[in-house]
Parts: structure tokens; sequence; C-alpha cells
């Protein structure tokens, strides 16, 4: 007597197919806007890091004028080597355009630190992919 084999329908095949077919369908776009959220996080960081450097910055122009760097005048966001000089590991611009790669990040805002020493400005930073905003410490 021959053992009879078993095996799965052609209809329980393709129900299985269809389930992973909606499982793939409904879990893709949670993967997609990864760029976004990514972009936004660095654009996040950056702008902490700004701050901070700016809150460093002021505490070292309070204990002499000509130490640290003068976030003053009426450009202090957009001053892109005032930034490039406080923050490492990324270049800033001043242009108005969105940069080009992950490292590259615009500056702007139209605040300005003209005789506000120790007032807080606020500055937009905005990479390839997300943008934040940067409370700048004026140190005339």
């Amino acid at each position: 007597m021959e053992a009879r084999q078993r095996g799965f329908t052609l209809i329980e095949l393709i129900v299985v197919i269809v389930i992973l077919g909606i499982l793939a369908a409904t879990a893709l776009p949670r993967f997609v806007n990864l760029a976004g959220d990514a972009g936004n996080a660095a654009a996040q960081g950056v702008a902490g890091s700004m701050s901070s450097a700016s809150s460093i910055n002021y505490a070292r122009r309070q204990v002499s004028s000509a130490a640290g760097t003068n976030l003053g005048g009426a450009a202090v966001c957009t001053t892109a080597a005032n930034w490039n000089t406080l923050v490492a590991g990324v270049t800033f611009t001043g242009t108005g355009t969105t940069p080009a790669n992950d490292t590259t990040f615009d500056i702007s805002g139209g605040a300005t630190c003209a005789a506000n020493a120790g007032n807080p400005v606020s500055c937009t930073v905005t990479g390839r992919n997300g943008s934040a905003t940067a409370t700048i410490i004026c140190s005339n």
C-alpha cells in the first residue's frame, strides 16, 4: 500500500499570497517616509548644536570681550562664517537655498542682535530633507 502525499492546494497558496500582499501594502508606508523623519532629526540636532554653541560663546564673551565669536549685528543668523567656526562637522550657508547634501545646512532668519547682548533670537536651520528652529543668544 502506497502512502498518499499531502501538500497545499492552489487555493491555500493563493490565500497566503494575498494575505502577505495585504501586510506588505499596509507596512510599506511606514518605511517610505523615513528620509523626511531623518532629515528633520538631523536639522533638529544641528539647531540644538547651534543653540548650545551660542550659549557657550555668550559665556566666553562675558568673561572676556576678546574671546569667542561676536554674534551680533543684523545678520547673526545668515553669517555662515560664524557658525562654521562654532559648530563642527557640518557646513553652513546663508544662501536661502535647500542644500544638496546631508552635511550642509542653510541658515536663515531676519532677527537682529544689534545692541541686544544676552537676548535670544530665532534662526531657521534647513537641511536637505527637513528644517528646525535654533534659539541663538546674542553676544555682541
